[in-house]
């Protein structure tokens, strides 16, 4: 069966048909030449962008106009792995402290009471959060799906934000009973799992250029699928023609369990299963050998760098540069918010900056390199081509942050693009998504805050 795409669900409206945005302090590209150029603008017709430029050699009038005099404007930020209801489950007492797997036992009993309505209002949060620290683009990785709860939740959740998105079908299907780590309560049936991913991609996916919503398929990890699922599933990722992600190579102990159980080290499992390539991306990779990494990275495999949740459950340092080196394809994730315990991407930008230089120096990896993970780095490793960048024919998602904040006083004056990274990461002022605005002067265009966050602290304290 081939995909149906449904017109309505190609292209979301945008509500201009030109925008213009002008007079920035400094607008950065993430271009091939690392174009930056101030008192610059971007002129968008129908949710694409037509122009860059100096301010004064763009149209001058457009249906919408926006003042970016005293930002710093540049491609929105996109997000390669999330789990969104894990929002509703920040700094559990009981999960402190723990590491990866003694984190998941603590953790699914209390997922297992999620119901759909949990999973709209975590993913409304989780964008939210999203939205306002920079990101565009997300895709999230559910693997749980209880009490009547389905990828179509998520989905429609995230369509009122405006975001564009990327919805993983993750699945369990190895319980404690067949050797797995989650109990059997949360695993579902491999021929459900498959059927159900099916009519997610033939109801949802969209392939073309500019899509606001894509289906991946995702099985969850090595001790919680079979390696039948494995293959099953990028066998009908590449049938449809999406892409296919799933964790690997996180913790000593899922090395150690890989090992016990296939004789293979994650890596090697994964190779054997037939899960790299450049439609294939993976969570974490912090315990890939050298050699792994070289053989990943000839395949173009992809990575997404989740640095934060990585500290947070003492899992390791990755080694961002050897996987660059070798030929990967590297974005940046926040992870769970249950390990992170956030959604701030620019703020993940800064820890990916930090975290290599504790390891590998202060040469390790640049400023300007962390935001290129967090922009370029990111539409790659999500297999597309159309945002990540200012420039005609992409996208019109782009970001800006004003440059008389506080915490950018004394650094904005030097480096403004330095700035971001280096200080106290702020939230956007401004955020564009297919040429709509979701962020103006900070705040979230059409949504209730306060609201939201005391919807999803009452399904926090009944889940918990």
């Amino acid at each position: 069966a081939r995909p149906r795409h449904p017109e309505s669900q190609r292209r979301m409206p945008v509500s201009s048909r030109t925008v213009l945005v002008r007079n920035a302090s400094l607008l950065v590209t993430m271009d091939d030449a690392d174009t930056r150029i101030p008192d610059g603008g971007v002129y968008i017709v129908e949710g694409v962008i037509q122009a860059v430029g100096p301010s004064d050699q763009l149209p001058a009038e457009a249906d919408e106009i926006i003042d970016a005099r005293g930002m710093v404007i540049l491609p929105g930020l996109v997000n390669t792995h999330h789990h969104f209801t894990q929002t509703l489950t920040r700094a559990v007492p009981a999960a402190q402290n723990a590491t990866l797997f003694d984190w998941l036992r603590t953790l699914y009993p209390i997922w297992a009471r999620l119901t759909p309505e949990a999973v709209r209002v975590s993913t409304r949060l989780a964008i939210a959060e999203l939205m306002l620290s920079g990101c565009t683009t997300a895709s999230d990785h559910t693997y749980l799906w209880p009490n009547g709860a389905r990828i179509d939740d998520q989905i429609e959740a995230a369509r009122e934000t405006g975001i564009r998105f990327h919805a993983a079908r993750g699945s369990m299907s190895v319980g404690e009973s067949r050797g797995g780590l989650p109990p059997d309560s949360v695993v579902e049936d491999e021929d459900a799992i498959l059927r159900d991913t099916r009519r997610a991609i033939e109801t949802y996916h969209d392939p073309s250029r500019y899509a606001m919503l894509r289906i991946v398929v995702a099985p969850c990890s090595p001790f919680s699928v079979s390696p039948d699922l494995m293959r099953e599933s990028i066998a009908l990722a590449r049938a449809y023609g999406v892409q296919a992600h799933t964790h690997l190579a996180e913790t000593e102990d899922e090395e150690a369990y890989c090992r016990s159980t296939f004789g293979k080290t994650p890596v090697e499992l994964a190779e054997e299963l037939g899960w790299v390539g450049s439609d294939v991306w993976h969570a974490h990779l912090v315990h890939a050998h050298p050699p792994e990494i070289q053989r990943l990275g000839a395949q173009r495999t992809g990575i997404a760098h989740c640095p934060t949740s990585n500290m947070r459950l003492a899992s390791g340092i990755a080694p961002v540069r050897v996987w660059l080196d070798a030929g990967c394809r590297v974005g940046l994730g926040v992870d769970g918010s249950a390990s992170n315990d956030g959604s701030h991407l620019l703020a993940e930008a800064r820890q990916a900056m930090l975290l290599q230089r504790v390891a590998n120096g202060p040469a390790a990896l640049t400023a300007t390199e962390a935001l290129r993970l967090a922009t370029r780095g990111g539409a790659a490793v999500l297999g597309r081509d159309d945002i990540g960048c200012l420039a005609p024919g992409m996208a019109a998602d782009l970001i800006g942050y004003r440059l008389d904040a506080l915490t950018f006083a004394g650094g904005a004056v030097h480096d403004p693009l330095a700035a971001l990274v280096f200080c106290q990461p702020q939230n956007v002022t401004l955020s564009v998504i297919n040429g709509r605005v979701r962020v103006r002067d900070g705040e979230l265009v059409g949504v209730d805050l306060p609201a939201l966050i005391a919807e999803h602290n009452r399904h926090a304290r009944a889940l918990v």
